[in-house]
């Protein structure tokens, strides 16, 4: 490894870092970061970073210029994805023209945009305007950092996270359902946490009905970093007293049923502020999964969190829809028998090296977590 590219790699990594801040508030745009710098006597330093706004505008990289100002003269920008090359009707200037107007000599990305619409047109264009352009600087973190727009963009569905919680024996719940504290409080917080850095939060409608959940993000200060509610409802059973409708109006509730549900439970819903959409509905008579989240794509939704129960995490898993799994494991037995929170096909399906790797594990207070990434 050179010096230079040693340096690259250290300042990319700063851009991921950055950009990943605003994970969960960019959406339909992916969250990039960006980093500005200049050569100094002592080494290069940082005079600006920037990340996409929330909405999706500005870019990470237009963030990063409007900070810089003539700073950026001369400069290095390292940013997490291809500069963006065409225009559209939100924003006028795409960003290899603002990088153009900063006056930078060097552009360092991490990965080419996804879009093969696109790919490689913004570093080609950079580099006929004189820049040096230097790519696949922590390619493999930036695209697990993008996958739910590298997804969307390739596949048309958004990026699905699904979590689950269990005691030390196994257990998700009581064999009656009932709601149970699996999590210690800082395992609590940090799920919370990853609420907030996903564009919606996903649960299928028997776990709402056994514990009518809020489904909100409570830390201290984010709770406007609260996501969308999805609810996976096949037969449009929401109760309309339930917290979620009581509180549509304040954190949105879209719900997702079979074409075959009722007309009148849909308008009931609507009336009270919950947004219903409609799927075809598999053999088993539930909603169809991939569609759903096909759907969920065509909204602009990049990033999913599922929290969904054994059972929608298994049928995730099984029809190759589950990126990443999280499995957080509690100290403490549930002491009977009850809810198993991994079921069979997932377990199996994690246990094999071709279809997941174990990404991430450690303790979080003292539960124990696994990260599991599914294999491309």
């Amino acid at each position: 490894m050179t010096d230079q590219s040693a340096v690259d790699r250290a300042f990319m990594r700063q851009a991921l870092d950055y950009g990943a801040r605003g994970q969960g508030t960019t959406w339909p745009n992916p969250c990039v970061g960006a980093i500005v710098t200049q050569d100094t006597a002592d080494g290069p330093v940082i005079v600006a970073r920037g990340h996409t706004q929330p909405g999706g505008r500005p870019h990470g990289e237009a963030h990063a210029f409007d900070r810089a100002g003539s700073a950026a003269i001369g400069g290095t920008l390292y940013v997490t994805l291809e500069p963006c090359s065409h225009r559209t009707i939100r924003a006028a200037t795409p960003c290899v023209e603002r990088t153009i107007l900063a006056g930078v000599r060097r552009v360092v990305s991490a990965m080419a945009d996804p879009n093969p619409r696109f790919r490689g047109l913004g570093f080609a264009l950079l580099r006929t305007a004189g820049i040096s352009v230097t790519t696949n600087v922590l390619e493999a973190e930036a695209q697990s950092a993008h996958r739910g727009h590298v997804l969307r963009v390739t596949q048309g569905r958004p990026m699905v996270t699904f979590k689950i919680a269990r005691t030390a024996d196994g257990f998700a719940g009581t064999a009656a359902r009932k709601p149970i504290a699996v999590s210690c409080p800082a395992a609590s917080a940090w799920v919370h946490l990853q609420r907030a850095h996903h564009d919606v939060i996903m649960l299928g409608i028997g776990s709402v009905l056994a514990d009518d959940p809020m489904l909100t993000v409570r830390l201290p200060g984010m709770a406007k970093r609260s996501p969308i509610r999805v609810i996976l409802d096949s037969h449009l059973r929401l109760p309309l007293a339930s917290r979620l409708v009581q509180t549509a109006g304040e954190v949105p509730v879209w719900v997702i049923a079979t074409e075959a549900a009722p007309v009148e439970r849909e308008l009931a819903l609507v009336a009270a502020g919950v947004e219903v959409m409609r799927v075809s509905a598999g053999p088993d008579g539930h909603l169809d999964l991939a569609e759903a989240l096909t759907l969920l794509g065509t909204r602009g939704i990049t990033r999913v969190f599922s929290e969904g129960g054994p059972t929608i995490g298994e049928k995730l898993a099984l029809a190759g829809l589950a990126d990443e799994v999280i499995v957080s494991t509690s100290p403490k037995p549930l002491g009977e028998q009850g809810v198993v929170a991994v079921r069979p096909g997932l377990a199996e399906m994690l246990a094999n090296p071709d279809l997941y790797r174990l990404a991430e594990a450690g303790l979080i207070s003292h539960d124990h977590f696994e990260r599991y990434e599914r294999i491309a």
